[in-house]
């Protein structure tokens, strides 16, 4: 059995308002992330974890077309916390586990196949993209100081998919010793454990500012 966990309680407060709300060709953001794990023929069961404000938007939508959803769940102050909660309400039967931003509307149910399939026998994978742009570093003023080396460098997307207990203990870890991270990633190198990349060679890119919108909207089908 494969599960995703779709991450959705963020505040939004670099866009201004619910980003997750946002309209995207005449759909909200989060619906049509949603709408492309229920469409996924990999994927058996859907664990939405987001805010008090969001929920009754979330069950209007599984009352009528997201019948793989199983637990809409409130999520804690950080991104981990809501992960750590994602997996308290597994199925028991679950074997791999998919996380994923809420804000990644334009993945494709193609690519969370990949990374599931990948998962199966590399324990820990993460959908990614190699860096292709000229990266500087700079000091706090601003001024560009020295370059950093893009060879071998790659962007985090998600999902990031696991075999179930791997990314269960590597939470139960990151609670424990009250770390804070910020993806699956970290949690599961923090175990010692490596994490393996499976490109992806669409648009998925994440939901942070207004204009992330414009530049969805024309990539939309």
């Amino acid at each position: 059995m494969t599960s995703a966990i779709i991450v959705a309680a963020g505040s939004s407060r670099r866009m201004g308002f619910n980003k997750l709300l946002a309209p995207l060709a005449g759909e909200p953001v989060l619906r049509r992330t949603l709408g492309v794990f229920q469409a996924c023929a990999a994927i058996d069961e859907i664990i939405v974890v987001t805010s008090d404000a969001l929920r009754p938007e979330i069950e209007a939508w599984h009352a009528t077309a997201l019948g793989k959803v199983t637990q809409i769940i409130i999520g804690g102050a950080e991104r981990h916390l809501s992960v750590h909660a994602g997996l308290q309400a597994l199925n028991p039967a679950c074997q791999i586990v998919a996380v994923h931003d809420g804000a990644r509307p334009l993945i494709s149910a193609a690519q969370i196949t990949r990374c599931i399939e990948a998962a199966r026998t590399q324990a820990a994978v993460a959908c990614a993209r190699p860096m292709a742009e000229t990266l500087k570093r700079c000091d706090s003023s601003g001024r560009i100081i020295d370059s950093i080396d893009r060879a071998n460098a790659w962007i985090m997307e998600t999902p990031q998919v696991f075999q179930r207990d791997l990314l269960v203990r590597a939470y139960d870890a990151v609670i424990r010793d009250g770390l804070l991270v910020t993806d699956e990633v970290s949690a599961v190198q923090h175990l010692g454990a490596p994490v393996f990349v499976v490109e992806n060679f669409e648009l998925n890119p994440k939901i942070t500012f207004p204009a992330d919108i414009l530049l969805a909207q024309r990539f939309v089908d």
